[in-house]
């Protein structure tokens, strides 16, 4: 089989695997452009504004918690489905919702899509690509991410200036939602197209279509070689249990795995990403440039992960993610710094633009390839289900934590708690990453061993 016609069915299960980060992105940020239209709608309270804003936190977290062992059971590609079913029926239920409550509900189900595919995704990829590409194919969903954020951005802005601003509270937000029904669709019908993961078939002794999936993607010679080397990781064929995760083998990766996750969180990224509007008008923006200054934010989101897609697989995922952080320290004492000097203008909006995209290339699409690679292909589902629920856990204290933090201990020392959280972050790369470029995921597994 020619070199083309392998990367053909690697590239594609790729890009449909990444519409689940597009939809991950996209139904994540629809909030930002619809929560002022539907707080005059509902005449919400500044409490209720929150919770409604935030309440598919709560979905993520049962998705998150859950969907790795079901994959375990019925595959990866079966729960990438259940997924985007989900965000089917949230984008249709929150777009009709007669009532607050019935649209928080459907809201709920949105997030359980996006639990889901914030491990499926990646996990999925990590088990279709051949080693010496993993990174930057596991990086494409992280760029899925930041893609859907960014389109959903001009979707709500172009949404909203269709008709005036009564129009907008009565329908417009309704249909910013409902606009999420077409990628989600798309992302099903894709998904008839790619094939199970072939380490899920050879888990569940389907040996002859893990062969050829595995041909497909390395040729005949090589394929057959990672058939015999997945079979022997998986000789241990007692039952997976929670109760296993206590293991030696497995306690020091899933211990990495939380910690990473954790840590891609309380450095701030989502503090800056769902309140840039209120944190350029603190700096003397008007709304109007304020609301510019996020989409900037948002290509400069998709620009810098191209760069973590390009040298992931050269560099390494640990001089990567050291070189991010670094940047991330230096960007964060800056804008603690000029808030404490009472100072605005345009350097505080270059500090942020540098954090994102030290951020982009870095912390925000390597979490993701780490976590989808330290664990054992038995353990897999389960493991990355825990260690993403502490990410989602940590994304919910972050966007509740923050605006407490600028109230009571001012921009400035909430600027400068992230920047102590990313050095601590940095020690830990240092120490405790290991390094996995061009190692096949058995490879990593023995090396826990």
């Amino acid at each position: 089989m020619r070199q083309t016609e392998n990367s053909k069915i690697i590239y594609k299960a790729v890009l449909v695997a990444s519409v689940g980060g597009l939809l991950f992105g996209y139904d994540t940020a629809v909030i930002s452009g619809s929560i002022g239209f539907m707080r005059t709608y509902y005449c919400l309270s500044d409490a209720m504004t929150g919770w409604t804003a935030s309440c598919a936190l709560l979905g993520c977290l049962v998705g998150a918690m859950f969907s790795g062992k079901l994959s375990d059971r019925i595959g990866r590609k079966k729960v990438l489905m259940i997924s985007a079913l989900l965000f089917t029926i949230s984008s249709v239920g929150t777009a009709l919702a007669p009532g607050l409550w019935v649209f928080v509900v459907f809201r709920i189900i949105g997030g359980m899509g996006i639990g889901i595919a914030s491990i499926l995704s990646p996990m999925y990829i990590s088990e279709m690509a051949p080693a010496e590409i993993r990174g930057r194919l596991v990086s494409i969903f992280q760029l899925g991410i930041v893609t859907g954020i960014l389109v959903i951005y001009f979707v709500n802005a172009y949404i909203a200036g269709i008709y005036d601003e009564s129009w907008n509270v009565l329908y417009g937000w309704r249909w910013m939602f409902g606009s999420g029904v077409i990628p989600s669709v798309i992302f099903i019908l894709l998904l008839f197209t790619v094939p199970e993961s072939p380490r899920w078939l050879v888990r569940q002794k389907n040996y002859s279509e893990a062969l050829s999936i595995l041909n497909r993607i390395h040729g005949k010679e090589k394929g057959a070689h990672e058939l015999e080397t997945i079979k022997q990781s998986l000789t241990d064929t007692t039952p997976f249990s929670l109760s296993d995760l206590k293991d030696v083998k497995l306690k020091k990766p899933l211990i990495i795995g939380i910690l990473l996750a954790v840590f891609s969180q309380i450095t701030g990224i989502n503090a800056i990403m769902y309140y840039a509007p209120e944190i350029f008008k603190s700096m003397g923006a008007g709304s109007g440039s304020a609301l510019f200054q996020t989409v900037v934010i948002g290509v400069i989101n998709v620009i810098f992960t191209f760069v973590a897609i390009k040298y992931v697989d050269r560099w390494g995922r640990k001089t990567l993610l050291l070189y991010g952080i670094t940047g991330m320290i230096v960007c964060l004492a800056v804008v603690g710094y000029t808030f404490y000097l009472e100072k605005t203008g345009y350097i505080i909006l270059i500090a942020i633009l540098g954090y994102i995209a030290s951020f982009a290339m870095s912390l925000g699409p390597l979490t993701f390839v780490v976590i989808s690679e330290i664990f054992p292909t038995k353990a897999r589902g389960t493991a990355m289900s825990v260690a993403t629920f502490f990410l989602w856990l940590a994304v919910f204290a972050v966007s509740q934590t923050f605006p407490v933090f600028m109230g009571s201990l001012g921009t400035a020392n909430t600027f400068w708690l992230y920047m102590t959280a990313a050095i601590i972050a940095w020690i830990f790369v240092w120490k405790k990453i290991p390094e996995t470029k061009e190692k096949t995921l058995e490879e990593i597994e023995e090396e826990w061993g």
